[in-house]
C-alpha cells in the first residue's frame, strides 16, 4: 500500500514541481549549475531589483561559423517547480539519455529556475510580502534575458513548456517571435485563467491568507491551517481519476494518502513563495495574440487534466489562430496522469519526434559536391487564370 501512495503521490506532484522535487541521481547525465544577475531588473509594477535566475544545464552549445549557438533546447518548469524537475525518471530516462529524443550529445538544454521558484530570487529569500509582486510577464522577460544576455543564446532550436511553463511558451513565442524554431507547450491553455481554474486559485489564495498564523506573511512558523487547505487543492487539481481509482481502492487508502500527501507538501512550501506563485498567472491572457507566434507549434493537452478540461472547447477556438500550430489532446487511459502527464514523456515523445524532423535545419551541403538543378517551375494551368 506504501507504494501505491509513493506512486500516486509523485504524479499529483507533477503539478508543483516543488513536492518530491527530483533529485539527480547515477542515471542523471552530466550537468551544471549557474546563476545569472540581471540588474536593475524592472517589474511590470514599476519596482527594481536586481534578480537572481538560477539554471541547470546540460550538453554543451554549438556554434556555427558566426558563433551563434544552434543547438540550444529551454525547458520551461511549473508552478512551484524547478528547472530539475525534469529529471524525474518518467521524463529524463526518455529523453536525455544516449540516443533520446533530446540526447545531451546532441543539444545544449536549459533548465532555468523561473523568479520565486527554486534558487531564484524569490520572497523566502528575506523580503517576504515586500518582494515585487511578479506576474508572467516578468517571468517570461527573466528567462528571455538569462539565456540572450546571461548564456549568449540569441535563438532556441526548441521551447519545451509544462503547465505553467507551457503558458510561459505562449507569451515567450508572441513576445519574441523570432527567438525559437520550435514549441510544445503542454498542459495549459492560451487564455485567460477563469472559471474553476482561477476559483481553485483563489480558494488556495484566502486559506493561507485567512489563516492567522499567517500574520500578513511575517510568520515565525510556517501557517499550518493554510498550507494544509493548499495541499488539498492541489491534490484535487493534479489528479489523474484512473491513477487514484486503482491506487487508493479502500477507505483507508484514501485517508493515508491524505495523510501523508499534505504532511510532505507542508514540510516543502513557503507560504508566502505559494501565495507569489499562484498570483502570478493572475494578468495572463495571450489569446489575442496569438497570430505573432512564428514558430511551428505542437500543443499538447490530456483529456483528464483537471485544471484544463477539454469539454470547455477552448483549443477548438484558439488552435486555429495559431498560424503553424497544431493542437494534440492525449485521450484518457491507464497510462495519463491527468495534468501531471505533461512529464510522463512515454505518452507524447512521438509528437515531439515528428516536431524536431520538421523543423531540422537543413543538412550542410557536402564539401565538393555539385549542386542539384533546381526543375523549371511548371507553368500554371488556364484554369488557375481563370479562377477556378
Amino acid at each position: 500500500m506504501i507504494r501505491k501512495i509513493a506512486v500516486i503521490a509523485a504524479a499529483v506532484a507533477s503539478l508543483m514541481g516543488g513536492v518530491a522535487q527530483a533529485q539527480p541521481t547515477s542515471m542523471t547525465p552530466p550537468f551544471k549549475e549557474g546563476d545569472y544577475t540581471i540588474p536593475f531588473f524592472k517589474f511590470g509594477t514599476g519596482e527594481v531589483m536586481d534578480v537572481r535566475m538560477h539554471y541547470t544545464t546540460l550538453g554543451q552549445p554549438q556554434r556555427d561559423k558566426q558563433g551563434r549557438v544552434t543547438n540550444a533546447v529551454m525547458i520551461l518548469h511549473g508552478t512551484g517547480g524547478t528547472g530539475q524537475q525534469f529529471f524525474r525518471p518518467q521524463f529524463a530516462n526518455e529523453l536525455f539519455v544516449p540516443g533520446g529524443l533530446l540526447d545531451p550529445a546532441k543539444y545544449y538544454i536549459i533548465l532555468p529556475d523561473g523568479i520565486g521558484h527554486g534558487k531564484s530570487s524569490k520572497p523566502s529569500d528575506g523580503l517576504r510580502m515586500k518582494f515585487p509582486h511578479y506576474d508572467y510577464d516578468d517571468m517570461v522577460e527573466a528567462e528571455h534575458r538569462l539565456v540572450v544576455e546571461g548564456l549568449k543564446v540569441d535563438r532556441l532550436r526548441l521551447v519545451m513548456g509544462t503547465s505553467m511553463g507551457c503558458m510561459h511558451a505562449f507569451v515567450l513565442g508572441e513576445r519574441h517571435p523570432d527567438f525559437m524554431d520550435a514549441m510544445m507547450p503542454m498542459a495549459c491553455q492560451p487564455t485567460a485563467l477563469v472559471g474553476r481554474n482561477r476559483l481553485w486559485r483563489k480558494f488556495l489564495i484566502d486559506g493561507i491568507m485567512n489563516d492567522p498564523a499567517w500574520n500578513g506573511g511575517n510568520y515565525t512558523e510556517q501557517p499550518q491551517a493554510g498550507l494544509r487547505e493548499a495541499g488539498a487543492l492541489l491534490s484535487l487539481a493534479g489528479s489523474a481519476p484512473i491513477q487514484m481509482q486503482k491506487s487508493m481502492p479502500t477507505r483507508a487508502a484514501v485517508d493515508a494518502f491524505a495523510e501523508k500527501y499534505q504532511a510532505d507538501e507542508i514540510a516543502s512550501l513557503d507560504a508566502n513563495d505559494l501565495l507569489f506563485q499562484v498570483s502570478a498567472s493572475r494578468n495572463y491572457d495571450p489569446s489575442k495574440d496569438l497570430a505573432k507566434i512564428k514558430a511551428k507549434v505542437v500543443w499538447v493537452n490530456s483529456a483528464d487534466d483537471f485544471i484544463n478540461p477539454p469539454s470547455l472547447g477552448l483549443a477548438e477556438q484558439l488552435a486555429p489562430l495559431i498560424p503553424n500550430g497544431k493542437y494534440i489532446l492525449l485521450p484518457e487511459s491507464e497510462m495519463t496522469r491527468g495534468h501531471g502527464s505533461h512529464t510522463w514523456a512515454v505518452l507524447w515523445k512521438d509528437h515531439l519526434k515528428a516536431l524536431l524532423e520538421a523543423t531540422a535545419p537543413p543538412p550542410a551541403p557536402v564539401k565538393g559536391a555539385k549542386p542539384v538543378a533546381k526543375p523549371s517551375p511548371a507553368k500554371p494551368h488556364a484554369e488557375a487564370h481563370q479562377g477556378h
